[in-house]
C-alpha cells in the first residue's frame, strides 16, 4: 500500500503551523476545484487528494497519529517486514495499543457516501470521525448563495423594485437610489438552509451596471455623448441630455467644437439616502453633426459664408 505524504500533497514543511498549513489548502483547493475544472479527472484526483491531506494535517490529533506513524512506517520498511509485502499494519497498530476498527460514513468533498484512500482508512479506522461527521452532530449555519443582477442605469437614478425568484419563491429586491456598480445587496435568511436547527444562510447579489452602450461608468461618475448641431455649436444655445430622473439642458457656448468635454458636478450616480458620500459627476461629449440633403439655397448661403472667411 502506497505511503501518503500529506506534507508534501500541500507543498509544506513538516514543521509548518497550522496557520500555514490552512493557507497552503485554500490556496491549491482554489486552483483544482471542479467548478474551474470541469470534466478534468486529474483535477479532480487531485482535489480529492488535498482533502484528505486537510483532513489530517488541519486536525491536531490525526495529525500527531500521522506523524507518528511516519516515523513507524521507515523502521517497519527496513526492519519489520522483511519477508516483503510492504508495510506490516498489525504490528504497527499493536504498538498502538488495539486492533483497527473500520472506518465508515465519510463524507468526501464531493458530497456523503464518498470514501478516502486505503491508506487513510487503515491508517485512522474508526476511531477517528472527520470533520464532516462531526459537523453532523452540531447546530450549523447555511451556506450563503451569490449570485449577479442586472441592473439599468435608469434604475439607479431613480430608485425601483424588482421581482426575483429563489427556490421557487417570488421575493421583491429593493434597488435603491444610488446603488452603484459592484455593490452586494443582501437578503437575509434567503441562502442555504442549515443543519440541525441552524439558521439559514443569505442571498448575495452583486449588482452589475448594465449601460447599454448609452453611459459608460466611471465609479460614480457617468460619461455621455451628446449630439449638436452644427448651427448651434456654431451660434451657441442648449440641447437637452438624456439622463435618467431630471431632464438636463446642457448650454452650449459659440464656436463649441466636437469632442468637447462638458462637466457637469453631482448629475452622475447619486448619492445613497444617509450618506455622506458626494454624488458622482456627469460628463458630456459634444459630438457635431452636420447636416445632410442641403437644398440648394443652403448650400449657396454655406458658399457664400465660405467666400467671406476666406475674405
Amino acid at each position: 500500500m502506497e505511503y501518503k505524504d500529506y506534507y508534501k500533497i500541500l507543498g509544506v514543511d513538516k514543521k509548518a503551523s497550522a496557520e500555514d498549513i490552512k493557507k497552503a489548502y485554500r490556496k491549491l483547493a482554489v486552483k483544482y476545484h471542479p467548478d474551474k475544472n470541469p470534466d478534468d479527472k486529474l483535477a479532480e484526483e487531485k482535489f480529492k487528494e488535498l482533502n484528505e491531506a486537510y483532513e489530517v494535517l488541519g486536525d491536531a490529533e490525526k495529525r500527531k497519529k500521522y506523524d507518528e506513524f511516519g516515523e513507524n512506517w521507515k523502521y517497519y520498511e527496513q526492519h519489520g517486514n522483511a519477508g516483503g509485502g510492504g508495510f506490516d499494519w498489525g504490528r504497527w497498530q499493536a504498538q498502538q495499543g488495539g486492533g483497527r476498527q473500520q472506518y465508515e460514513d465519510v463524507e468526501s468533498m464531493f458530497g456523503e457516501g464518498g470514501q478516502f484512500s486505503d491508506f487513510f482508512e487503515h491508517l485512522f479506522g474508526g476511531g477517528f470521525r472527520s470533520r464532516a461527521q462531526q459537523g453532523r452532530s452540531r447546530t450549523r449555519r447555511g451556506g450563503d448563495v451569490h449570485a449577479t443582477m442586472k441592473v439599468s442605469v435608469q434604475d439607479v437614478y431613480t430608485g425601483a423594485t424588482r421581482q426575483i425568484e429563489v427556490n421557487g419563491q417570488k421575493l421583491n429586491l429593493k434597488i435603491k437610489q444610488g446603488t452603484y456598480n459592484g455593490q452586494v445587496l443582501r437578503l437575509k435568511g434567503k441562502g442555504q438552509p442549515g443543519r440541525n436547527g441552524g439558521e439559514p444562510g443569505d442571498l448575495l447579489i452583486e449588482v452589475e451596471l448594465a449601460t447599454d452602450g448609452q453611459y459608460e461608468l466611471q465609479g460614480k461618475d457617468v460619461h455621455m455623448e451628446v449630439p449638436v448641431d452644427l448651427y448651434t455649436a456654431v451660434l451657441g444655445g442648449k440641447v437637452p441630455v438624456a439622463v435618467p430622473g431630471t431632464p438636463l439642458q446642457l448650454s452650449i457656448p459659440a464656436g463649441t467644437d466636437s469632442g468637447r468635454l462638458f462637466r457637469l458636478k453631482g448629475k452622475g450616480i447619486p448619492s445613497q439616502e444617509g450618506s455622506t458620500e458626494a454624488a458622482g459627476d456627469l460628463y458630456v461629449k459634444v459630438k457635431v453633426t452636420v447636416p445632410k440633403q442641403l437644398t440648394e439655397e443652403e448650400k449657396e448661403l454655406f458658399t457664400r459664408l465660405m467666400q467671406m472667411r476666406a475674405s
